[in-house]
């Protein structure tokens, strides 16, 4: 069954399946048809997200087990709902004790052999044998102490690792050299793991799904939920981290039988998601850039970073230029927080090479500057080829030929360059199948995911900040602003090609919530007056300029003068940029400046001039908040709403952006933002869900196009003729042009009705400024006999 509009609800042991039954009422009453809720299998005690999951065969007790996931079922299912999983098929937690993890514990405690081995993407060869475990807090050496015996299990603070058997009497240090794992220092996790990872997350440890038996045995519980009818749909978390996403969705779907399944894969500029893929869709990143893009204008954040580069004399890997920016990120993951991976390759390209007589012994050199500098230049998450088969120009397009051609003009002999297409030959699985080729071709995509995220979501978007609102995952902080036009060739294609894909403005990932980034998009509209403000505040000094510019940013779109919550988001934002302290290497005066700067500033009495500024801006951003909503919801595709948004959301990044939020209507009377927002969405998802023939897989989308002086700042389309969604964007350059005066919108044939007031109705060509009535936005419907 395809949903009609999903709600995302964050399990944790604050609120388990129970608490979500409470809210179950009101979540109905909003219209949606599923809740789609955060992992919910057994992770890591504590766990506040699930994402570290320790065993694929429990629904986890924290949350109320499965007796209480199959009480939600039925709640749900009494008032017309589903349930949508969320499952992490690429990864399991690394937790402390370990032995949580019983199949990670059985593989510590008999090595390769055990049956439980080809659960992990562990390099033996790469560990002498062993699996490095950077677990300790000083080089072994300085840790002796620490280490005690207890039964068979060897024990460090909270970490528990089973012995070998007839170990346990050895001395220490001739114990752990018995043992299949190597305790190692934390921070040789950057260069000396030997396991695959979740990005960069040594806590996370990668899972062998494409094997049969570790795919039967890690969703044997979930296949039993959907089989049993508690689940009616999957979330498909990181599936660029798989050796072979395609193998493994079509794998999923011959087991689940057409669940409606949307995976979280990240299109990147004109990517498209393979059409082979049996999947919905994506979880909708691509739609959240579109929409915020309408809301954004080109002109203004060209002025808008011209001053930034002013204010905050980016320079180096400050980054002035977004493209530049990547590029230093990339290298600087690559060689830091990446570098094992790197080495993995490139042992695994000396193994090619030494074992076949057509490929030249390469420089261990030659080959690793060709690694790392064709990954930098992959301009996208990851190529989808296997070794072997067939590699179609999507697949080649991720390593350019472009990219091989630069980089091979950095080589001074001309034979030592051929290295370059040998490694690209690699990536793209043209050489051959065998065990170290296949190995390769899936580690390259699976590392080129891994920095791109880290580079480009994790870094750049930290570093390059003229407009912070475009920094959201999938969007194009180079390119942030989206046509009317554009907007439109994106919904067409949804409607045609992916009409039950998902479709996102705000979820636990997302940097800021939709309404933060509504209420600072609203600067490239008035660039120059954003200027004057900072030329103000200029007496209360950041820590350097641009975290000054990206702060003031933050409490404009926030808000309110939080010091806790601001001080944790800049906080947060500092140590992923790496430019003046880290997570690794923090640097507590600079982070002691950054705290006492907000609480002068952002969260101070200078705050007040900011909140005045932001009150002249309050009619635009209500036609921001309310826009970007009315389209989310009404706009080809499976809109999912993350809790509480509602009514009016304003969340930073995690875990800021998973504080419990309140399930309830607002109060009669209230006529705010939160209460409009409201209204706007129990009226979108009511239409929907009654009519699943206009907004879903069979319905049309068609454009509609405004005409006057101000055209381009009404978009509008129509759904299967029978509803027709209008929105204003760039209100304040429109109110700075001097309105709507003349402009109308052509309407279909036919008497139409706003769904917001009943009252009014529409025929023919219609004055936008009539059609907005006292809100910018509009939603109009007409009866099937008119249509």
């Amino acid at each position: 069954m395809t949903p009609t509009a999903t709600y995302r609800l964050q399990l944790h042991s604050d609120f388990p399946f129970s608490a979500a039954e409470e809210a179950v009422p009101h979540l109905a009453a909003l219209g949606v048809s599923h809740l789609h809720l955060s992992p919910v299998l057994d992770a890591v005690p504590g766990s506040q997200h699930g994402y570290d999951v320790v065993d694929h065969a429990r629904v986890r007790a924290e949350l109320g087990g499965e007796e209480g996931l199959r009480a939600l079922s039925r709640t749900a299912r009494a008032h017309g709902l589903g349930l949508i999983l969320d499952i992490v098929p690429n990864h399991m937690a690394v937790p402390a004790p370990e032995s949580l993890n019983r199949p990670l514990w059985e593989v510590l405690r008999e090595g390769p052999d055990s049956p439980y081995a080809r659960w992990f993407d562990i390099d033996w060869e790469g560990g002498g044998g062993r699996v490095l475990l950077p677990v300790l807090a000083h080089r072994i050496g300085d840790e002796l102490d620490d280490l005690t015996v207890d039964g068979e299990t060897l024990r460090y603070y909270d970490h528990a690792f089973p012995l070998r058997a007839g170990t346990a009497h050895l001395p220490m240090p001739e114990l752990l050299d018995a043992q299949w794992y190597r305790l190692t220092w934390w921070r040789l996790a950057r260069t000396e793991l030997n396991y695959r990872r979740f990005f960069t997350i040594s806590e996370l440890i990668g899972v062998r799904v494409e094997d049969p038996e570790v795919f039967a045995a890690s969703h044997a519980k979930i296949l039993e939920l959907v089989r049993d009818g508690v689940v009616e749909g999957l979330r498909i978390d990181h599936p660029d981290g798989l050796a072979d996403p395609e193998a493994y969705l079509r794998r999923l779907q011959d087991a689940v039988g057409g669940c409606w399944t949307v995976v979280e894969k990240i299109l990147t500029g004109p990517e498209r998601l393979p059409a082979e893929w049996p999947v919905s869709g994506t979880t909708g990143y691509d739609a959240l850039y579109r929409i915020d893009g309408l809301f954004t204008d080109p002109s203004g954040v060209a002025e808008l970073t011209a001053h930034y580069r002013d204010f905050a004399g980016p320079a180096g890997d400050r980054g002035g230029y977004w493209e530049a920016t990547v590029r230093r990120s990339a290298y600087k993951v690559l060689t830091h927080e990446l570098a094992a991976e790197t080495r993995y390759l490139v042992r695994t390209a000396e193994r090619i090479c030494a074992a076949d007589p057509a490929l030249r012994d390469y420089a261990p050199w030659a080959l690793r500057e060709a690694v790392r500098e064709l990954l930098v230049r992959v301009p996208v998450y990851r190529p989808y080829v296997t070794a072997g088969g067939p590699c179609p120009e999507s697949a080649a397009a991720a390593v350019p030929v472009e990219a091989a051609r630069q980089v091979k003009a950095g080589f001074a002999v001309r034979e030592e360059a051929a290295v370059v297409d040998l490694v690209r030959d690699l990536a793209l699985g043209r050489l051959g199948d065998g065990p170290d080729r296949a190995a390769f071709c899936a580690r390259f995509a699976q590392t080129a995911s891994a920095l791109r995220a880290k580079s480009v979501e994790d870094t750049a978007f930290y570093r390059y900040t003229p407009l912070i609102s475009a920094n959201e995952v999938g969007g194009d902080p180079g390119a942030p602003g989206v046509s009317p036009a554009d907007f439109h060739a994106f919904c067409t294609r949804l409607a045609r090609d992916w009409p039950a894909t998902g479709t996102v403005l705000s979820t636990h990932d997302t940097k800021r919530s939709a309404d933060v980034r509504a209420r600072i998009a609203v600067l490239s509209e008035c660039p120059g007056r954003w200027a004057r403000l900072l030329a103000g505040l200029a007496q209360v000094p950041g820590p350097d300029a641009h975290l000054a510019w990206t702060a003031w940013q933050t409490a404009l779109g926030f808000a309110e003068p939080d010091a806790e919550r601001l001080t944790a988001a800049l906080l947060k934002a500092v140590r992923e940029a790496g430019l003046h302290t880290s997570w690794t290497e923090q640097d507590e005066v600079y982070e002691r400046a950054v705290a006492e700067f907000v609480a002068a500033g952002p969260a101070g009495a200078p705050f007040e001039t900011v909140a005045k500024f932001a009150r002249d801006l309050d009619p635009h951003v209500r036609a921001n908040v309310l826009g970007a909503t009315l389209l989310h919801l009404t706009m080809p595709g499976v809109p999912d709403l993350y809790q509480g948004t509602e009514r009016e959301f304003r969340a930073l990044v995690d875990p800021d952006n998973r504080r419990p939020v309140a399930f309830a209507a607002p109060a009669a009377g209230d006529d705010d933002l939160s209460a409009q927002k409201y209204a706007v969405t129990v009226a979108a998802l009511t239409l929907r869900r009654a009519h699943p023939e206009v907004f879903g897989e069979s319905g049309t989308y068609t454009p509609l196009t405004a005409e006057g002086p101000a055209a381009d700042h009404c978009v509008a389309f129509c759904r299967s003729g029978r509803a027709v969604t209008a929105v204003t964007r760039l209100s304040l350059r429109l109110a700075d042009a001097g309105g709507w005066r003349d402009t109308r919108l052509p309407l279909p044939e036919g008497r139409w009705t706003d769904t917001l007031s009943p009252s009014r109705a529409f025929t023919g060509s219609v004055p936008v400024a009539d059609l907005f009535g006292d809100r910018p936005v509009s939603l109009l419907t007409r009866a099937p006999e008119e249509a």
